[in-house]
Parts: structure tokens; C-alpha cells; sequence
């Protein structure tokens, strides 16, 4: 009855209110921006590059490292699949549109996050939705709202999401058993989590800022070999995303399960770009202007989607494997890798997913704990944060025995919540954020 309830709900979010709200928000800071995800592509490189501008909190590597292990999960294995499998093809085409355009919210949002941070009492800052809603919205009751969905989103739902994924991704081999598996994969997880989560976000930012470029160069080098090794199908696979894209008697004949609704889904899942999530890890950054971070998280959204979940698509798509219902989730990327590497790819896709899984959760809790030190108006004490750390790794236990359904349409409706709230709010304050577009573009001229 829960599950039936949550996907009826989901449905309704995404079909009444998410869709238009996401595609319009990032299309009128798109056209306000002047296309700032493109323009100043190159620029958002050279900025990464930068060294904390002071001692203290971390670099614009470290937080964009932070946000991409948030950004960079399961979702870009198993969600790309589920898309593909329920939506069609097509569903790559909205992905893209989503990030693309999203690529000028998370600008907007981590902009503002940096111009409204706050101390943290231990040489760094802190901030995020709910302090520019709180400071310039002066409504304190809808900044508590905000970070609570947040942490009820991250904490319960996007990691009960990661843990299920790396379950699923032992459904298809031989020794797998729906009664002891899902137990044994969900307390191996806990306890990595735990062992990572004790140490604190320094600990955080200092294993992300590893696991996270390596993880994903490997993934997009495989991902590569197979395009290669199938090169004769990529024009066909392109030309089918965009075709079945615009099936519009399909996208209105049941638009719960078009390629439209579910490419807009995953692709929000994936990248978070407008959500107001990645602005917590942008604030902690030490940089010596606020639209620099605003360009290194609009790159995170970059690297999630437009390189690493096309990764995904193209490794599926190109193999000629036929996308089903069945198959959806990672045994349909296992299957594809198996076509080229054989045995070895089920298990590459394994591990990648355990990598992956463990990375979100790094990143997740990090934003967790930045909105718990917002409630508490304070700086947590360790032994404090280590209660909400160990109610965290029973939260990833839990999400390995639950069902498919249930856990992706929860994350699905407490994410889009988070929308709900920040979105209006990113417009209501966007010009702020364009002024300080309008001066760094003016200093730089300057020199």
C-alpha cells in the first residue's frame, strides 16, 4: 500500500509540477546567463585549478570533488538503464536537455550559496539553501523545511537508492539468494560507511577527493572501448535518441512511463542540478570570488550527465542488446559489458556500482551534516554527529532489503520536494547572482 502511494505521488510531482518548473527555471537562467554553461566552459577549468584563496575549510577541487560524489552514483549506472528500459531510447535526449539547462541553475545556486556562507567555527564556512532563504527571504520556517526534506532525501532516500543498486547488482549471478544476499551486502556496506562517515567531513572530502576522478575515468575508459569496438552502431544509436525523443503521441499517450518523463527523472536524480544540494558543498569552498565556485559546480553537472551518463547509454546502446523491462537496473549494463569483456564485465559493473554506492554515501551525508549544524544553529560536536552518523549506516542496511519500487519513487518524491522549495527561491533571488556574474566578468576584463 506505502509503494502504491509513493508511485502514485511521484507520478503526479513530475507530471504536474516538476517537468515545466525544472525546464522552465533552467531555461530563464539559461537565456539571464547568456548561456554561461557554455561560454565559460573553459573558464570553469581554469578556476578548478585554483588553491584555497585561505587557510582553512577546502579547495574548489575538494568541493566540487564532494558534489560529484554526490552527483555521481549509482544513478549513473543503474538509473541511466532504468530510464532507457522503461522510457526508450529517447529518454537519453532529456537527460541531456536537463543537464544542459541545469547547468545554469546549479551556477545560480552555488553562486548564491558562496555569497550567503557563514562561518563554521573551525577556520571554514558553511551554507546553502537554507541560509540564503533564512538571510535574504528572512523566513527561518521555510529554511528548517528545506533542510529537513534534505536530510530525510540524502540520508533516507538517496542512500536506501545506492545501497539497493549495489544489491541488484548481484542479482544475476549464480550464488545469489534473495533471502541472505541482500543481509550480507547490506552490512558490508554499513560497516565501509561507518568506518569513513566517523572520521568527519575532513575525512569526507580527503577519500572523495580520491576514489572520485579515478572511479570515473575508469568507468568512461570502458565505456569508450566499447563504443569503439562498435562503432558501426553509434550513428544508428543517435539517431534513434533523438527520433523516439520527440514521439510525441507516446509522451502523451502515457506520459508516466514516456522516454520524456523518465529521462527528466533520472536525469534530475543523476545531476541534482536546481535541487539545492551541491550548494552546501560549494559554500565550504575557500575561493576569492563566489561566481568562481558557481563555475566549478556547474562543471560537476558537466561530468555527471553529459560525460558519465552518457557513458552508460552508449555502452548499452551500442552492444544491440534490446533494452526491457526485465532487464532494467544494472543487470542490463552488466549483460551489455558481458558482450566484450565477457565474464569480467558483470563483475566490473559490480564493482563500479560498489564504488559508486560508497561515494554517494560520502558525499550525501556531507550535505547532512551541514543542514544538521543549520538546525542546531551551531557547530555539532563529534560525539553528537557520530548519533546521526550511526542512525546513517542502519539507513544503507536497510536500503538493500527493500523493493525496487519503493525505493526509487521515495527518493523520486522527497527529491522533487526539494525542488519544490528551492527552485522558486533561486529565481526570486537570481539577480543577486547575475551581479556578481556582471563584477567577476568586469574584474577579469580589468585584469
Amino acid at each position: 500500500m506505502l509503494a502504491y502511494v509513493i508511485s502514485v505521488l511521484s507520478n503526479w510531482l513530475y507530471t504536474y509540477i516538476l517537468v515545466a518548473l525544472l525546464l522552465a527555471a533552467g531555461l530563464y537562467f539559461t537565456l539571464r546567463t547568456r548561456f554561461v554553461q557554455l561560454r565559460m566552459f573553459g573558464e570553469s577549468f581554469r578556476v578548478l585549478r585554483e588553491e584555497k584563496h585561505e587557510e582553512g575549510g577546502v579547495s574548489s577541487f575538494q568541493a566540487l570533488m564532494i558534489s560529484t560524489a554526490s552527483r555521481v552514483g549509482t544513478g549513473n549506472i543503474a538509473g541511466v538503464s532504468i530510464a532507457i528500459c522503461l522510457g526508450g531510447v529517447g529518454a537519453v535526449f532529456w537527460m541531456w536537455l536537463v543537464a544542459l539547462l541545469g547547468g545554469a541553475s546549479a551556477f545560480i545556486e552555488s553562486t548564491l550559496a558562496q555569497l550567503y556562507k557563514v562561518p563554521d567555527g573551525n577556520g571554514g564556512s558553511r551554507g546553502g539553501p537554507a541560509y540564503y532563504i533564512e538571510k535574504v527571504l528572512g523566513s527561518r520556517g521555510l529554511a528548517l523545511l528545506f533542510s529537513v526534506f534534505l536530510i530525510l532525501t540524502y540520508m533516507v532516500g538517496f542512500n536506501m537508492v545506492a545501497s539497493y543498486n549495489l544489491m541488484d547488482a548481484f542479482s544475476g549471478y549464480s550464488f545469489f539468494s534473495p533471502t541472505t544476499t541482500p543481509t550480507v551486502v547490506g552490512v558490508v556496506l554499513a560497516v565501509l560507511t561507518a568506518l569513513c562517515i566517523m572520521g568527519g567531513s575532513q575525512r569526507l572530502s580527503r577519500v572523495t577527493g580520491v576514489l572520485v576522478p579515478v572511479m570515473g575515468g575508469i568507468y568512461v575508459l570502458a565505456a569508450l572501448v566499447m563504443i569503439v569496438l562498435h562503432i558501426g552502431l553509434l550513428p544508428g544509436v543517435i539517431a534513434a535518441i533523438f527520433r523516439n525523443a520527440f514521439d510525441f503521441k507516446a509522451i502523451f499517450g502515457g506520459f508516466a512511463g514516456s522516454a520524456m518523463m523518465q529521462g527528466i527523472k533520472r536525469g534530475l536524480y543523476s545531476n541534482e542540478a536546481g535541487v539545492g544540494s551541491a550548494p552546501n558543498a560549494a559554500a565550504a569552498a575557500n575561493v576569492s570570488h563566489p561566481v568562481k565556485q558557481g563555475l566549478v559546480q556547474m562543471l560537476s553537472v558537466f561530468i555527471d550527465t553529459i560525460l558519465i551518463c552518457t557513458a552508460t547509454a552508449m555502452m548499452c546502446l551500442c552492444t544491440g542488446i534490446v533494452p526491457s523491462e526485465e532487464l532494467k537496473g544494472a543487470p542490463f549494463v552488466q549483460e551489455s559489458l558481458g558482450t566484450v569483456f565477457g565474464v569480467i564485465g558483470p563483475y566490473f559493473i559490480t564493482f563500479a556500482l560498489l564504488l559508486f554506492a560508497f561515494t554517494t554515501l560520502l558525499g550525501n551525508l556531507f550535505y547532512c551534516e551541514g543542514c544538521l549544524n543549520y538546525i542546531a544553529r551551531r557547530t555539532l560536536k563529534n560525539k553528537e554527529m557520530n548519533v546521526f552518523r550511526l542512525f546513517a549506516v542502519v539507513v544503507v542496511f536497510i536500503g538493500a532489503q527493500l523493493q525496487f519500487g519503493l525505493v526509487w519513487d521515495l527518493a523520486d518524491v522527497l527529491m522533487g520536494i526539494m525542488a519544490i522549495i528551492n527552485l522558486p527561491v533561486i529565481v526570486i533571488l537570481g539577480n543577486t547572482a547575475l551581479k556578481c556574474l556582471d563584477d567577476y566578468l568586469a574584474q577579469k576584463k580589468e585584469g
